[in-house]
């Protein structure tokens, strides 16, 4: 069964002002795991203590190709060995690698380099989607092309299923496609208001988040992260809103 995380960019604001103080305000609501969008230069030891002392997984972080590089690859690998993270995850390609299919399939290899590099220090490697990997270049989207160009061992797939869905493919085709392939999943509701499409706490919204836990568990997907970046309420409010409705829906799962 799938464990309930939250992305930590969901509150960026605060994490930017004080990081641990944040940290240790989502743990309250209730998430079993954490994923990190960056560390704001708090030492490791720091994160891994207060992971520890809450009894808090990590569910993977996001980490810019810049820290992915070869003079800072060593350093992120100590880093997320300290703080006992298995899962570094791609947030998004720069523009400039991602203009034509060319660019594409050269990221591609990029990514193929980074997995092994991954794989040899202990690490399993994935790709986090937005809405623009689904452009189309002739008969696939830079989304096919990337993983199709990719080593299925040495690049997994954190599937947004707010993007995909937002650019309107269908998220749970995705993952019976990529099958064991997907590792992560992040998870927001969409709603739409004047025609544009927002997101929203879970089970506010259009998308069908039961069916994506079902066939989630069915693949052995072990992560669904919340992210939501858009908000009419208090963030907390909100991500306790999520939480909560996200634990009740496995759980139903689960009990089948």
């Amino acid at each position: 069964m799938g464990k309930v995380g939250l992305q930590l960019f969901s509150v960026w604001r605060d994490a930017e002002k004080d990081f641990l103080g944040t940290f240790q305000k989502v743990i309250d609501l209730g998430y079993e795991a954490i994923q990190f969008a960056g560390f704001y230069n708090t030492p490791a030891e720091s994160v891994k203590n207060l992971l520890v002392e809450n009894k808090t997984l990590v569910a993977g972080a996001h980490v810019g190709l810049p820290q992915l590089s070869h003079d800072e690859l060593e350093r992120t690998f100590e880093y997320h060995h300290t703080i006992q993270n298995k899962l570094i995850i791609c947030p998004a390609l720069p523009k400039e690698m991602r203009l034509t299919s060319d660019d594409y399939k050269k990221s591609a290899e990029v990514l193929n380099q980074i997995g092994e590099a991954c794989q040899r220090a202990g690490f399993t490697f994935a790709y986090h989607n937005h809405d623009f990997e689904f452009q189309t270049f002739a008969d696939q989207t830079g989304l096919e092309l990337l993983f199709d160009n990719t080593d299925p061992e040495l690049v997994k797939m954190e599937l947004d299923c707010y993007w995909a869905s937002f650019a309107g493919h269908d998220p749970l085709e995705i993952i019976r496609n990529y099958k064991n392939r997907v590792v992560s999943l992040h998870i927001k509701d969409m709603k739409i208001e004047n025609g544009k499409k927002t997101g929203t706490e879970i089970g506010h919204g259009l998308l069908d988040i039961k069916s994506l836990v079902e066939v989630g568990n069915e693949f052995g997907i072990e992560w669904f992260t919340v992210e939501q970046e858009e908000f009419e309420r208090d963030p907390y409010e909100s991500l306790t809103i999520n939480v909560t409705n996200l634990k009740k829906l496995l759980s139903e799962e689960a009990a089948k």
